[in-house]
């Protein structure tokens, strides 16, 4: 059954970006239904300037689009400023969707696909990045929510409240799932998970394509790691999953 959307996501502005009429005017009618206000493009500079005119609260990104392709609009909106990003990837397509994962997209939807489904991805995302002001203050049982209290271990601060992540200072540009991610390790220090608990807790999945956990490790290295290519402070456990280990990055 689909699940509204709460009053913190009720509104909220969805940019739906797909050459395909057809999918585009179902995805639009579907979000429509659920509350959303919905902006249409069907190419990437029509994207781009909408999204410029408008800023959209997540965007839905069909990867195959004609000239500029989405893994280009991702990366251009990305340089606007961040913005949450499902990408619509064709079935059985993996190097694409990593692709896709890698340029920052937070989720992704193989065709064809349930319009319903769809719908629920949204609203999980967007409750993952929305203000503290609109959230519930427990977060899920496993993410630390804006009531959790700041998180700080190994240089790193992590504000749930505030969606905020700093490293020695500087505040760190990750994705809604890379925060997460963050997130979960720092509330869990020590502690060894495998792929598939990274994916049922952070991402709320029961299953799912687990390159998508490899990828968003692989990316939130290269952003808290001094050195990602050899990585202190989440580790990898061979055979497991992994951990994230401040006490070894700070001794060292």
């Amino acid at each position: 059954m689909e699940q509204p959307p709460t009053a913190g996501e009720a509104g909220a502005r969805v940019l739906v970006v797909d050459d395909d009429p057809t999918v585009a005017e179902i995805v639009t009618g579907y979000l429509d239904r659920a509350g959303y206000v919905v902006d249409r493009a069907g190419d990437g500079p029509d994207a781009l300037a909408r999204a410029a005119a408008h800023r959209p609260d997540l965007v839905v990104l069909d990867l195959m689009l004609p000239g500029m392709d989405g893994l280009e609009v991702c990366r251009r909106m990305r340089g606007q400023g961040p913005v949450p990003v499902i990408m619509l990837t064709a079935r059985g397509d993996e190097d694409d969707r990593i692709l896709g994962l890698e340029v920052g997209a937070d989720d992704y939807v193989t065709k064809p696909f349930s319009p319903r489904e769809l719908v629920l991805r949204v609203g999980s995302v967007l409750r993952r990045a929305r203000p503290a002001a609109d959230a519930p203050a427990g977060g899920s049982a496993s993410v630390p929510g804006p009531g959790s209290g700041v998180l700080r271990a190994a240089g790193l601060t992590v504000d749930p409240g505030a969606r905020r992540a700093v490293k020695k200072g500087a505040e760190l540009a990750l994705t809604v799932r890379e925060f997460d991610l963050l997130a979960f390790f720092l509330a869990h220090p020590g502690r060894a998970f495998a792929r598939e608990e990274l994916m049922r807790e952070v991402w709320g999945w029961d299953f799912g394509d687990l390159s998508t956990v490899t990828v968003h490790v692989r990316r939130l290295r290269g952003k808290v790691e001094d050195d990602p290519a050899r990585p202190r402070l989440v580790r990898t456990v061979w055979g497991v999953g992994y951990r994230f280990d401040p006490t070894t990055a700070e001794g060292e």
